[in-house]
């Protein structure tokens, strides 16, 4: 599923049109996003985590060229699904 896909069906299950939907999609997005800026870890009760994690840097091969190059260190989102959400699925 995409996030075209996700408003779709989030858009028939509430009602609202997509474009509210887009609007309402997009601002959850946006506010993941600002409190992992700020506080590194957003948690959603049934559905899951998301964190951010340090990577160290590493060294990778070029899958084009075959080179070995150096993966820089940097941030990363980490998310690890919910109880509920884990047991919706199985």
């Amino acid at each position: 599923m995409n996030k075209t896909d996700l408003i779709s069906v989030v858009s028939c299950k509430t009602e609202l049109s997509k474009a509210n939907t887009k609007k309402v999609v997009e601002a959850f997005m946006e506010a993941v996003a600002e409190a992992l800026q700020r506080e590194g870890k957003v948690t959603i009760a049934g559905f899951g985590t998301f964190s951010v994690v340090d990577r160290c840097m590493r060294v990778g091969i070029n899958p084009r060229t075959k080179q070995v190059i150096e993966i820089p260190a940097h941030k990363s989102v980490k998310f690890k699904a919910g109880a509920d959400l884990t047991n919706s699925v199985q």
